[in-house]
């Protein structure tokens, strides 16, 4: 059974009010909204006594194709790849063209050490190591009993 969720009374259509219902409930459908808005890579961010690690899932790009800058205290990682897919020799009525960016930005906390940050990419996964400040790293000990 598939459930259809209609705007009765919400919009005035003199044409085909049925019609109208039906396809704008489908194209705003949170399902497929959610689908379109999630082209922003997924993040992981953790933590360690010695530095904080973030990790996105970008599968499909090369390493050369991440820009990664700092800006105060704000970390961006930014990519942008444009795909072409050309076969020579031919005479083309339909090419296609697919163009992959994005943009995301991480708000540094003040443990950081801005100074030691490293990046890698393998099997999809861009890996960014922000070292922590000597006096921010956790300093275990035991204390004695007077």
């Amino acid at each position: 059974m598939t459930l259809v969720k209609f705007a009765n009374g919400q919009k005035n259509h003199a044409v085909n009010p049925f019609f109208s219902d039906v396809f704008d409930s489908i194209l705003n459908d949170s399902f497929l909204s959610d689908k379109l808005a999630t082209r922003v890579p997924a993040v992981n961010i953790s933590e360690t006594e010695t530095q904080f690690h973030i990790e996105l899932a970008a599968p499909g790009l090369k390493k050369e194709d991440f820009k990664i800058s700092l800006d105060k205290n704000v970390l961006s990682v930014s990519a942008d790849k444009k795909t072409e897919n050309v076969e020579e020799g031919k005479k083309f009525s339909k090419r296609e063209y697919s163009y992959n960016s994005f943009t995301r930005s991480f708000t540094l906390p003040e443990a950081a050490d801005q100074n030691k940050i490293e990046a890698e990419y393998t099997d999809g996964i861009l890996k960014l190591y922000v070292a922590k400040k000597e006096e921010a790293k956790i300093q275990t000990r035991e204390i004695a009993v007077k």
